[in-house]
């Protein structure tokens, strides 16, 4: 993620599924805003594609968590250094801070597996309304963690999207409750997340990007003694359709990724956070187009609440940002 804003929280808590650290826009790419939301309009329908594929083959296929993120990861790594490396050379793997890459890749494994478990028990709309709390959390705890000013905007907006997801995951909604607690969890290692990354803020981006998915790689591929034994039955008998979509999870994240990094290039993270919540938008069709889920009327409103707080704090902090560069 960019470097954040002097006050500002919302450049380093952008979106649940941002995979690298992004720099601001410099001169030429801020003049090109349309682009950039352009751009990360088709991150949303790319990352929510990885979420639809990784359900799906986990439902109809019977592919397991750990067999599904181990695919999820090496097809994503191979891809970045597929791409990186003959542009860059090896220097783009040197990070300065490789503690911090490291950390920032395990918890991204962890926000990885529960994100997962939370769509195996849940429709994918709500799934992703739940993620969307994240970055309330983070503007909440700003004061204590990221050292920001305490300010009243922040904790309203976080305390309005806590009150839309309580909407969403209300008594009498029919969500599973095992979904709904690891949606609850997700959310809060995201937040984690962000804080991890704030402290990789100079790092080149492909930098972080690669070291993301190296990270979540090597842990699983460590695993596979453990986790191929079971796993091997099941991926035996997929079809190629079924392989194709497996292995499209690590397509799909990948180009997501890469999508956000080219559009917080072309246009600033604060112009661009609105946009952000156009996932829900992908998220319900892709739902709805292949199970037949779509969110009932009190979901959507609790929906509406969640993406209303973070678009209306987004340009609040925007227009405080904007007053203090010109002042």
């Amino acid at each position: 993620m960019s470097r954040a804003q002097p006050g500002s929280s919302i450049a380093a808590a952008r979106t649940p599924r941002a995979a690298a650290s992004v720099r601001p826009a410099d001169r030429s790419a801020a003049a090109r805003p349309l682009a950039g939301i352009l751009v990360l309009i088709l991150s949303t329908w790319a990352l929510s594609g990885l979420d639809a594929s990784g359900k799906w083959v986990m439902g109809a296929a019977g592919v397991s968590l750990l067999a599904l993120c181990w695919f999820r990861y090496v097809v994503h790594l191979g891809l970045v250094l597929a791409l990186v490396l003959p542009a860059r050379g090896l220097p783009a793997l040197h990070s300065a801070r490789m503690r911090d890459q490291i950390l920032r890749g395990a918890v991204m494994l962890a926000a990885t597996l529960s994100s997962f478990m939370t769509l195996r028990h849940l429709p994918q709309a709500e799934a992703t309304a739940i993620n969307f709390l994240a970055p309330l959390i983070i503007l909440a705890v700003a004061p204590w963690v990221l050292r920001e000013p305490a300010r009243l905007s922040r904790w309203l907006a976080a305390a309005a999207g806590f009150a839309g997801v309580l909407i969403v995951i209300r008594p009498g909604a029919g969500l599973d409750p095992v979904g709904t607690a690891f949606g609850l969890l997700t959310a809060f290692i995201f937040a984690a997340q962000y804080i991890v990354t704030r402290r990789l803020a100079g790092e080149d981006p492909y930098t972080t990007l690669i070291w993301s998915g190296a990270v979540g790689s090597i842990c699983l591929t460590l695993a596979l003694p453990f986790i191929l034994p079971a796993a091997w039955p099941v991926l035996a008998r997929l079809t190629p359709g079924q392989w194709a979509v497996l292995i499209g999870t690590g397509f799909w994240g990948c180009l997501g990724h890469l999508l956000q990094i080219q559009a917080y290039r072309h246009a600033p993270a604060s112009m661009l956070a609105p946009f952000l919540y156009f996932q829900i938008v992908s998220a319900a069709a892709l739902g709805w187009l292949i199970w037949g889920q779509f969110p009932d009327a009190l979901s959507w409103l609790g929906i509406a609440v969640i993406c209303a707080s973070g678009i209306v704090i987004a340009l609040v902090e925007w227009r405080g940002h904007a007053r203090t560069r010109f002042a």
